[in-house]
């Protein structure tokens, strides 16, 4: 069954490149990206996994943790890392999950046999620190996973989670933001006080209120 918005993650047991780990007690209190690549030696996760390395500060500013899934063996994964590392000129400082028994990609609905019945497909998981599933993406194989995007998603997850806005097309971090239908416009200047704009009735902005 696939995983649907506001479910709760998956727990699941399982090896890493750094450890072996029970999801639910590693992911703590943080917010996680979980995404699955196809197997390991392949050109376009090896250039998406040396990108999160990279951005790990830019996780760790918004609290998350990233981790990465193939079926591929944990000694596999261990030999993979010194092609990443050389090629993307980074240290790999995130765990790799080994799951052989695709366990774990069944329970996370990465199987598509459609696409091929040996592998995963590309998903990408944002969960909350409450374990529960905010984000839902499948990325065609030759294509690589935009990040900025995921970090723009996670930027606005976390913004609209503590006010009653939401983030407009194409919004980035520090943009205006759209008030919540459910505020009346006349309520609008106790709760955000630096202004706002009422461009129809029902659409109104105002600046980022956490800015």
């Amino acid at each position: 069954m696939p995983i649907r918005l506001g479910e709760t993650a998956p727990n699941f047991n399982a090896q890493t490149t750094m450890g072996d780990i029970n999801f639910h007690e590693w992911a703590g209190d943080s917010w996680v990206i979980l995404y699955s690549h196809p197997s390991d030696f392949t050109p376009v996760c090896t250039t998406e996994l040396g990108r999160t390395a990279a951005l790990k500060e830019e996780f760790e500013r918004r609290n998350a943790k990233a981790i990465a899934l193939s079926v591929d063996d944990l000694e596999s994964h261990m030999k993979w890392l010194g092609d990443i590392e050389e090629t993307q000129n980074v240290k790999m400082n995130f765990p790799i999950i080994a799951d052989e028994d695709k366990s774990v990609a069944i329970a996370y609905d990465m199987m598509h046999p459609e696409a091929d019945a040996k592998f995963t497909v590309r998903s990408v998981y944002i969960i909350d620190p409450n374990r529960k599933v905010r984000l839902t993406l499948t990325y065609p194989p030759s294509t690589g996973r935009n990040f900025q995007e995921i970090l723009r998603v996670l930027d606005s997850l976390q913004l609209t989670d503590g006010y009653s806005v939401a983030t407009p097309v194409d919004w980035k971090d520090g943009e205006d933001v759209v008030v919540s239908p459910s505020i009346a416009t006349e309520d609008i200047p106790d709760k955000f006080p630096k202004g706002h704009k009422v461009i129809k009735p029902y659409l109104r902005t105002t600046p980022q209120p956490n800015r």
